[in-house]
């Protein structure tokens, strides 16, 4: 099941690209085994812990894992119903400045109904910067992006 679940995270972010293919493009690596290394999780700063955690869970649908309590720093750890990767938001309490949302980070979330969480997204306040709807420069597969709260840009895909 992870390796179908890596297989098509590779293919999504495989189309999302903007980039030209070369003319011959290079082999792409055989794909790990199941008992391979695999990303379990992706951490992204947040200034608002609390607000944060409402909007994964309630705007994007996101479960609660867990919660640690750091001498530096709280994180809560979060997934989709279904699995894969978790997301874990970091809120630093040790009062260090951090730069966030501009650090060129990109969260893929497919989902079965990319418009109505674009939908769901900006009746919570969120900002859309693209409405999902098919992208010629992809082969007209259907892109969307938003901003979490914090600015993080959000690429919202069909499941399939």
């Amino acid at each position: 099941m992870k390796l179908l679940i890596a297989a098509a995270g590779l293919a999504g972010l495989a189309a999302c690209t903007t980039a030209t293919t070369p003319a011959t493009a290079p082999e792409a690596p055989a794909m790990p085994a199941p008992d391979a290394a695999s990303l379990s999780a992706i951490g992204i700063g947040v200034s608002d812990l609390a607000a944060s955690h409402k909007f994964y869970t309630e705007v994007l649908g996101m479960q609660y894992l867990t919660k640690f309590n750091l001498s530096y720093m709280d994180e809560i750890v979060l997934r989709f119903p279904g699995g894969g990767s978790a997301v874990v938001l970091m809120e630093w309490t040790d009062g260090s400045d951090r730069t966030l949302g501009s650090n060129g980070i990109k969260l893929v979330v497919r989902s079965p109904d990319p418009a109505a969480m674009a939908d769901a997204i900006k009746a919570a306040g969120g900002e859309i910067v693209r409405y999902p709807e098919a992208a010629p420069e992809v082969g007209g597969a259907i892109v969307g992006f938003a901003k979490d709260p914090d600015g993080y840009l959000l690429e919202l895909l069909p499941l399939g």
